[in-house]
Order: C-alpha cells, then structure tokens, then sequence
C-alpha cells in the first residue's frame, strides 16, 4: 500500500484505528453550514476526525491535569530558592520586574524573571501556598500536552497525537518538572509552541507562524536565556529548505521571526542593562551586576564548557569527559545518573526517527511530514548532544526539555510505520522498535532491582511478544494487528509509567530533584553521588560518599544543624504544612565532603554548629521560636534579616513572609553585598538580623574550607567576620542570629 503522506492533513490514516481523514490540511467552510455551539464544537472537534478523537483528547488531557495534581502540596515550597521569589514578587511590583529574591530587592535570582510571573499572579490572586504556586507549572504541563498532540495529529492521526501526548505525560522528568516550579517548565512548553509554528508555516507558507515561533522562543529565552536558543539552527534550516514559498521569501521571513525573537526577549533585557544599577537589585549569578554577563557567562558558555565562575563548581570544567558533574559522553543521556529520567522510549525514538526519514526521502521538497520529522527530531538531537556534552553545571532534570521532542517523534514514526505496516520493512522496524523500548526498559528496571521487581519481566517479555506479532502485523487480522500493538505500547509505556506514578507520590524540595523512586538516578560532585532532593533526604555524600544507602534521615535543620542528613521533617517555613518524607526518601547522607571541590568539610566550623548542606541545596528548617523573633518589629526594617546564600534566606523568608536578604545570591558567591553597603545598610537600620550559616560563601568560623572555587571568602566572609566581632549572639534552639542593633559590649 502506498500512501502520499502530503495529501491530507495525516499522514497517513492508521486506517486500522480510525476512519480515514477526509479534509485538505485548512478546511474552510463554504457558505450554508449554520456555525455550532461552542461546546459543540469543543466536543466534537474537527469535522474530519473521528467522533471518539475530540472526547480522547479531553480524557488525556483531564487524566493528565489529575495526575499533575495528586498531591501536589506535599512538596510545600518546592525550590525555596524560587518560592521565595514568588512571594517577593507577589508583594513587590519591582521584585515582580527584575526577579528578585526578596520584596526589598536586594539581589535577583539567577534567571530571567519571566517564569516567575504566572506563579506571581497566582500567589497575588490565591496567597502564599503551594497550590498557588504549583498549579501554575501543572498547567504548563497540560498545554505541552495538548501543543504535542496537536502537531502530531494534524499530519498524521488522532491515534498518533494520542500516543505522542500519552508518552510525554508519562515521562518521569515531565511528571517531576511539571509539579515543581524551576524555569523548565514554561521552556518545555514554549519550545514545543516553536516547533508546532515551524511546521505551520511549512504546511502554507505564512509568516505569521514564524514569527509567533520567534516570539516563543524570545519568551523562552526570558525563562532560561541560552538554551531557548539550542533548537533555533534546526528550525531555521528546516524552513529554509522545506518553506512552500520562494527562497528570497523565506530567508525574509526568517528575518522577521529573528526580529521578533529579539523584541519578544530583549525587551526586558534592555530595561535591566538601561536602569541605573543603584535602583535596581543586583544581577544574582552574576560578578559584575550584569544581566548580559550572567547571560553568556554562568547561564551560557560556562555552562558548555565549565568555566563558571562563582557558581558551585568554580571555575574551569573536567577533564578526559568526566566532570564535577558527571562523565559527559554520547552516552550520558543513558547512564545510570539520568537515564531512568528521560531515556525510556529514547531508542525508540532515534529508530523511529531514521524510518521516518527514510520512508519520506523522496518526497517532495516541501513535504510536510518529512519537515515534521526534521524540526521534532532536529530539535531532539540537537539538545541531545549538547547536553551529553556539557561541561559545565548540569542537573537530571534538565531533561524534561528532551521530553515533548520525545514524543512527537514517537507519535509520528509509530504513526507512519503503522500506516505502511505491510511493507516488510516497516513492520519489521516497528517491530524493532518496540525491541529496543522492552530491552532499555528491562535494563533501566533492574538498575533499581528492589523496585516492583516483576515488573522488568513483565516490560520484556510483554514487549518481545508484541514486536514478534507486529513483524507479521501486515499478514494477520486487524484484530491481532490491534491487539499486539496494544501488547506493544503497554510494553513500552510500562516501566515510565511506574516511574511517574512512583514520582507524583512523592515529596520533592531543594534545588536538584529527580523523578522516580528512591535510589534510581544519583548523581554528585566530583564523582560522588547525591540523591533527588526528595523530602529533604541526602542519599549518599559528596565526592565519595555513600550511594544508595538510605535509611532514616535525622534531618538536624540548617544552620546549626552539624552533620546530619537534609531536613527529614516538613518543608521549611511551612509550619507544619509539609510533611515527613515518605518510605525510602530519606537517607542516612553524613556530609563529610572529602572531595568536594575546595577541599572543606561539610559542618564543620559555623555559626551554631555547622553550616550544613540544607545552606547550599534545601534551605533550613525554622523553627516557631526563630519565627519569632524575625516577625518582631519586622516592619521597622526594609529585611527583617540577612543570611548568606539564598536558600536559607528563602526558608527564613517564606517562613516569615519578610525579606530576607540574601548575602552573595544562590551559592554565597555574589559579590553582592559589598561590606561597605552592608554596614551602611546595618547603620540605616534597615536589617534587624544576621542568620548564621548558610550557602557556600563561607559562615563564620568556617563553613567550607574555604569557598568552592569560587570565592565565598570574600564579600560574604567579610561580612560574616565584621558580625562576629562586632554584635551579640542570638541563639534560639540551634540556630544562632546576631542582632545588628545591638552591639558587643566594650
């Protein structure tokens, strides 16, 4: 059967599932047809799909909106770091603006603000919660959804758009990132948006598309700069090529979309760099309180080639394709630290991807269905190897950005091998393809052997069975043809499937999570391995530590909190609003650090008993009586009180619901604030409070044998020093403050 895959709006019909379609790619109604109801139209979709496709694909999309739902404030604040950001933002216009951590606006995060905004407004409309501020990222999560489905299904199937939507829902780093509230969200949405108006202006060539692509990339860049930028070469050229109109048109039209990119995200960039800088918080992340340098440096180049000064590595990358985070390598996607995030249905994918390809070779130059292939799967291959390959800073759930491309291209090559099945090699490759998912899922399941331990046999044995019916999928009955792709798909989606399940039924906090159960994806500095941040449990040391002993985390509480794992108990500041971690979150984690970069000893030294690694990673646990005495007479002063490194500022913060400065941004590093500014800021009265402890920049007595490659000793320690000597000590419980209006006597 021979089917020309540019005819209709699918390619293809997968006739064994559905009715065929029967409209051109843009239907137009001719006069007559009485216009239907709205609700009508909701239900029932396009006049040429099926009746069942439209009801499907609000089934998907509601089951997916549960599932993003289930329990979502059990992770309370989520990233702290972030959290507290949307509160500054939720009371303060200018920290709303610029991003800043504090409504005193004293230093920004290390990101654009963009995908700060929707959780601001929720919090402004709904108050500080965790619903407010997660609910924002579920819903970025159902448009992806439904953005994935809609390319799919416009050049192939209902059934195709069904299976690429089911397959990203069901993607743990999707499920994890989606209910958390990190930028990754609104970029996996907004680049999924780019690809889908790529391919519409391949399919008719108008510039409208194009530039709604570069506006969406343009927003993505205000949500994670750089790497909104990684799929542009694919999109281009694809357009170049495959666009239906004259080539000096299309290259003009590309011009459009960039200008459109630069307006959409240098807009907000221009105000920043243009505003004076003594107005304005300082650029978190960056040395030199520039937007720009922070753009290409820490959140850019650094980040390819690991040279990222002040972050938490230092300066200067790995080396032999191994760094302080982790081995790089064309295989990295697939390793045991992230490939239980993202890698499930990856070779399936590439599989899927060289047969759709294949399979359109000879079509015409502007074939849609081979341009679909080639911007999804352009765009997957492209932030494959960079990421694989990156030197610098790089987290497992960095993924989720892999995941819509993902599952376009397995929606598509399922799609099209389906509609060719009785061709030998198309049977035969999907088949194969369906191989390659029960192998690396049966290899991805025995990594965490102890979990559901059936089930690794049940995806292999499930998976060779369905791909032996699918190599004859062109000789038997549609039944059996139905039937094993049904036994097919289960396979394949199976052990994902658990991995979500197990991810939404957990708790997740700090600033490095990971989907899946306990113990399926580690990954440390310098060659040790450190769990997912989930319910504040620490899996594992740094550089060497203990990988995968997990037990019951003590969780001391930072700072003063000494050596013991992360917080084990409720979410930080939350009073009681989170809650302890589940079965298997927690983990023994004595944070020794040999090996570490910088050579220093986790809680040694510190104010209180330690600095703690909840500084650098999870915030602290505060206390009702540190409560207290921050909210005492907090409205006198612009922050109630300051801390080194943001993530104990956070916790202090949201704890309170007053600004908390703080000192050095995210890792303590941040040359920001000088001691100048800060004793002119303590002479004002405008900070009651100094927290001891905290981040990497160093807490008095200590904190990390002399700051991780970056240089914590400077301003931060400067500052810590000039407090210890100069005001009296707070201690409440464990945790020690210095009152900056009251000074040590003689």
């Amino acid at each position: 059967m021979t089917t020309h895959y540019d005819q209709s709006t699918q390619a293809g019909s997968l006739a064994a599932w559905g009715p065929s379609p029967t409209a051109a790619p843009h239907p137009h109604r001719t006069g007559g047809e009485p216009k239907q109801p709205f609700v009508h139209r909701l239900w029932r979709g396009r006049p040429e799909d099926p009746r069942w496709a439209r009801p499907a694909l609000l089934g998907l999309l509601a089951a997916t909106l549960v599932l993003y739902l289930y329990d979502l404030s059990a992770s309370g604040y989520a990233n702290s770091f972030y959290s507290a950001a949307v509160q500054a933002g939720s009371k303060s216009w200018k920290a709303f603006f610029f991003g800043s951590l504090d409504a005193g606006n004293a230093i920004t995060v290390d990101k654009p603000s963009a995908f700060l905004w929707p959780m601001e407004l929720s919090v402004r409309i709904f108050g500080l919660n965790s619903w407010a501020i997660l609910t924002p990222e579920v819903l970025m999560g159902v448009g992806t959804v439904a953005v994935v489905y809609a390319a799919v299904r416009r050049r192939f199937s209902p059934v195709a758009g069904l299976v690429a939507g089911a397959v990203l829902a069901l993607t743990p780093v999707a499920a994890l990132m989606f209910r958390f509230d990190n930028p990754d969200a609104m970029l996996a949405l907004l680049m999924a948006l780019a690809c889908y108006f790529v391919v519409r202006a391949v399919e008719d060539g108008r510039t409208k598309w194009l530039v709604w692509a570069g506006v969406a990339i343009g927003f993505a860049f205000l949500a994670k700069t750089l790497q909104a930028f990684l799929i542009l070469p694919p999109l281009a050229i694809v357009y170049a090529v495959c666009g239906p109109v004259k080539l000096r048109k299309r290259l003009g039209q590309l011009a459009l979309a960039t200008a459109a990119l630069v307006v959409s995200g240098g807009w907000w960039v221009a105000i920043v760099e243009l505003w004076p800088a003594s107005s304005r918080p300082y650029i978190g992340g960056s040395q030199n309180n520039s937007f720009l340098e922070l753009t290409f440096g820490y959140n850019g180049l650094g980040r390819i080639n690991g040279d990222e000064t002040g972050s938490v590595g230092g300066g200067g990358g790995g080396a032999g394709g191994s760094g302080r985070w982790g081995a790089t390598g064309w295989d990295r996607m697939f390793s045991s630290e992230i490939g239980s995030q993202i890698s499930w249905l990856l070779p399936a994918a590439l599989i899927l991807l060289v047969a759709g390809l294949w399979a359109t070779r000879k079509t015409r130059r502007t074939s849609v269905t081979r341009a679909s292939f080639l911007v999804w799967g352009g765009s997957l291959l492209i932030t494959m190897v960079v990421f694989s390959y990156m030197a610098g800073i790089f987290h497992q759930y960095y993924t989720v950005a892999l995941a819509p491309y993902l599952a376009a291209v397995i929606g598509m090559g399922a799609g099209l091998l389906w509609e060719r099945r009785t061709e030998i090699w198309a049977s035969i490759t999907l088949a194969a393809s369906v191989v390659a998912a029960a192998i690396w899922g049966y290899v991805l399941l025995n990594r965490t052997s102890s979990y559901l331990p059936w089930l690794k046999w049940l995806v292999l044995i499930g998976g060779l069975a369905a791909a032996l019916g699918l190599v004859f999928v062109g000789r038997i009955s549609r039944q059996l043809a139905l039937g094993a792709a049904a036994v097919g798909l289960v396979a394949a989606l199976a052990g994902p499937t658990a991995y979500t399940l197990s991810t939404v039924d957990s708790a997740h906090t700090g600033s490095i999570p990971t989907a899946g159960p306990a113990g399926a994806s580690m990954m440390g500095f310098g060659g040790g391995r450190m769990g997912g941040g989930k319910a504040g449990a620490m899996r594992g040391g740094f550089g060497g530590g203990m990988p995968g002993q997990q037990g019951h985390g003590q969780g001391s509480g930072f700072p003063g909190g000494g050596t013991g794992g992360f917080p084990g108990g409720g979410m930080p500041g939350q009073n009681g609003q989170g809650r302890q971690g589940r079965q298997g979150q927690n983990g023994q984690g004595r944070l020794n650090g040999n090996g570490f970069p910088g050579g220093g000893r986790w809680g040694e030294g510190g104010l209180g008993g330690g600095m703690g690694a909840g500084g650098l990673l999870n915030g602290a646990n505060v206390s009702s009586a540190a409560k207290q005495l921050l909210e005492k007479n907090a409205s006198r002063y612009t922050w109630a009180a300051a801390s080194i490194g943001s993530q104990n500022a956070a916790s202090y913060q949201l704890a309170t619901g007053d600004p908390v400065m703080a000192i050095g941004g995210f890792n303590g590093t941040d040359p920001s604030p000088t001691l100048a500014q800060f004793m002119k800021y303590v002479e004002d009265g405008r900070v009651h409070y100094f927290i001891a402890g905290g981040g990497m920049g160093g807490g008095i007595g200590g904190g990390i044998g002399g700051g991780m490659g970056g240089s914590s000793s400077g301003t931060a320690s400067q500052i810590s020093s000039w407090v210890q000597k100069t005001f009296k000590k707070v201690t409440v419980g464990s945790a020690t403050f210095y009152d900056l209006t009251q000074k040590k006597s003689g």
